[in-house]
């Protein structure tokens, strides 16, 4: 790379280290930007940079391929994005029967993704392989060098410490393994491994309903139920990080047996395996959506399911905020299909159980959708990426 770029080796507080720690402030508001180009006046001010050394920072980059200029009209100047040349990240989200890969630009532009079922039992090695095939096919169905990648994001459905896959219902083939090193291996590439909910609220928080709030709760609810929080716009993740599992929150001790061994967790009376149990006698090999559609058209026990479920996931949220006091609380996941036949009653949950003050945090629906883990994995990979390195 250009030897006026990399400098990571220059002494701390020398004309080096200032240039470098002068380029990263640079690229940082690149980066925020994403796919939007930001004029160099809009860095100057940003960064609180001498417009001269902004521009001397901005043709350094580009000669170096790290970002790309666009000559603009007006007032406006030159706009700067970064550019292609600066590498490639991947995204993969497992989730308990589907693997969902991305590619994607270091502006976080998805350049190709793919999402395909996998049995809900599979072995590490047998997700692994999958994932690698599919990402190999979207670098070959865009033309990119797999030499071009710089970094992998991967999410887990389960709780993740030192990169360890702790226990988890959703995904045996994985308990004791080592994602990160596996994974690694299995890529050729550094992997980064997260927890799906995780990355689902850092997705959210930077592209999503999220943005512009410092306190965020991401709740995924599928297979199992797991919250990202993110708190004074920071991922926090406890102390080993396992924080976010408030699906085991006990509502009744008395309840019915949840996976975990315990009972009465509020994955007992959420999670869309509920569902398809109270629903298994009218509606028998019917998936959540299925059911879904069913409820939108009238059908009554369909409409209690999910109004039960709502108003137990709202309990949960309740606690939640009177721990945090969130800004707002995103709801993603195969039970957030549900819209508003799920959020009203959880709303009223919420409104139960909270604290007089806090009643009026907004819930609303994840606006990536199904794809807030795999785009979560695409801003971890991102955010791990150093552009000035060689």
């Amino acid at each position: 790379m250009h030897s006026d770029v990399t400098l990571r080796g220059a002494a701390p507080g020398s004309a080096g280290s200032l240039k470098v720690a002068n380029q990263r402030r640079v690229l940082a508001v690149l980066l925020d930007r994403g796919i939007e180009p930001a004029s160099q006046a809009e860095i100057t001010r940003e960064t609180g940079l001498a417009a001269g050394t902004v521009s001397t920072i901005v043709r350094e980059l580009a000669a170096a391929g790290i970002v790309d200029t666009v000559p603009g009209a007006g007032r406006r100047g030159t706009s700067v994005r970064i550019a292609r040349g600066a590498g490639l990240v991947a995204g993969v989200d497992f989730g308990h029967s589907h693997v969902a890969v991305a590619v994607a630009e270091m502006s976080g532009e998805v350049l190709a993704e793919s999402r395909q079922p996998i049995a809900s039992g599979h072995s590490h090695h047998e997700g692994l392989t999958l994932a690698h095939t599919i990402l190999t096919g979207l670098l070959d169905r865009i033309g990119a060098d797999p030499g071009a990648l710089r970094n992998i994001g991967m999410g887990l459905p389960a709780p993740i410490s030192d990169n360890v896959v702790m226990s988890s219902a959703i995904l045996p083939g994985w308990v004791g393994v080592n994602a990160r090193d596996e994974a690694a291996s299995t890529f050729g590439v550094d992997v980064l491994i997260e927890n799906d909910a995780n990355l689902g609220a850092l997705a959210e928080h930077r592209h999503g309903h999220g943005q512009g709030h410092a306190n965020v709760v991401f709740v995924k609810v599928s297979s199992g139920v797991g919250a990202g929080l993110i708190l004074d716009n920071k991922l926090f993740r406890g102390s080993a990080g396992t924080s976010g599992e408030i699906g085991h929150l006990t509502l009744d001790e008395q309840g019915p047996l949840c996976r975990c061994g315990s009972r009465g967790c509020l994955e007992a009376y959420a999670a869309t395996g509920t569902t398809l149990t109270m629903m298994a006698d009218q509606m028998p090999g019917a998936d959540v959506n299925a059911i879904i559609e069913s409820a939108q058209q009238g059908n009554v026990s369909a409409l209690r399911v999910f109004e039960d479920a709502g108003l137990h996931l709202g309990w949960g949220l309740a606690t939640v905020t009177n721990l945090i006091n969130p800004d707002v609380i995103l709801v993603g996941g195969d039970m957030a299909h549900a819209g508003e036949l799920l959020l009203e009653s959880a709303r009223l949950g919420l409104r139960r159980h909270v604290l007089a003050g806090t009643s009026s945090t907004p819930v609303l629906v994840a606006a990536l959708g199904d794809r807030a883990s795999m785009v979560g994995a695409l801003v971890l990979a991102i955010d791990a990426t150093d552009l000035l390195a060689g």
